[in-house]
């Protein structure tokens, strides 16, 4: 008796079926498209005119760029955008150096008190940022900081430096102290290891830290509005609070301000994509 075996095809190990592979692909398409509808719809509001929100999905009328003309042109929004790239680049220049030496030195060295500082780091994390705003204020207001480009970049930093610090102190733990002893045996002094030989090794560390300090600044409104009380001293985040009116709100304007803004904070994540993931996952994989 004769019988014909039917060949079952045979999946390697992590190979998907045809039906598995359409549902993970459709999953993703339908997670894309959730995550980017919020952002296509407001430059599509944004070139609807300054009344265009009124009505989003009218298709009479066309698209436009006046509320982007306006913005430019008729508004302080270049004054404002100069003054948050000031206060931003100036928060992650600083808080960078300070988090990075402060990471450094308590992977590093043994000193008194080196826990009870990270763990003093740690707590003022906790703190909800609306219990911060009166010390604060009350601080930057004996040291004549108030509305002043420096007292919003010390405060900025306050926040980042925390968080960065433990950042780095981790990155720093994953690289051999190997390397230190050969430098101190070259003649470098601990600065000189450090900026010479660790600082170029912790690059993606820097990278992910300076995005988060950068971030932070750039998009930040509650202490911002709180300590710069004049219109030529505004960041973006509370420039865009001016065309909120008691009775009307301009959401065109919003909009294509809030278009304008995720320009900037786009490039540096460009810049700095490169470096996130191993920056984000070092340590990790440590042999």
């Amino acid at each position: 008796m004769s019988s014909s075996t039917a060949t079952k095809p045979v999946r390697l190990r992590g190979e998907r079926s045809r039906a598995a592979s359409v549902g993970l692909h459709t999953a993703l398409v339908a997670a894309s498209l959730v995550s980017l509808f919020p952002v296509l719809f407001v430059v599509y509001v944004s070139l609807r005119g300054r009344d265009g929100w009124q009505e989003p999905m009218r298709l009479t009328g066309g698209l436009g760029l006046s509320n982007y003309s306006h913005i430019l042109g008729q508004t302080k929004f270049l004054t404002w955008f100069g003054n948050s790239l000031i206060v931003a680049l100036g928060s992650t220049v600083l808080g960078v150096l300070v988090s990075a030496s402060a990471g450094y030195a308590v992977s590093r060295m043994r000193f008194p008190g080196h826990r009870p500082l990270m763990w003093t780091f740690l707590v003022v994390q906790m703190f909800p940022m609306a219990v911060l705003i009166v010390p604060l204020y009350t601080i930057l207001g004996q040291l004549e900081l108030l509305d002043s480009y420096l007292g919003l970049i010390l405060t900025y930093c306050s926040v980042s430096v925390p968080f960065c610090a433990w950042m780095l102190k981790g990155y720093f733990d994953s690289i051999p102290a190997e390397i230190d002893e050969a430098g101190r045996v070259d003649g470098l002094t601990p600065f000189g290891t450090f900026w010479r030989l660790i600082v170029p090794l912790a690059r993606p560390g820097l990278a992910v830290t300076a995005f988060y300090s950068f971030i932070t600044a750039w998009g930040e409104v509650a202490f911002a509005s709180q300590f710069m009380s004049s219109e030529d001293h505004y960041t973006l985040a509370v420039g865009l609070q001016t065309f909120v009116g008691q009775q009307k709100a301009e959401w065109g304007l919003m909009t294509a301000a809030a278009v304008l803004i995720t320009i900037p904070a786009g490039l540096v994540f460009f810049l700095a994509q490169r470096h996130l993931v191993a920056g984000l996952t070092a340590g990790g994989t440590k042999g």
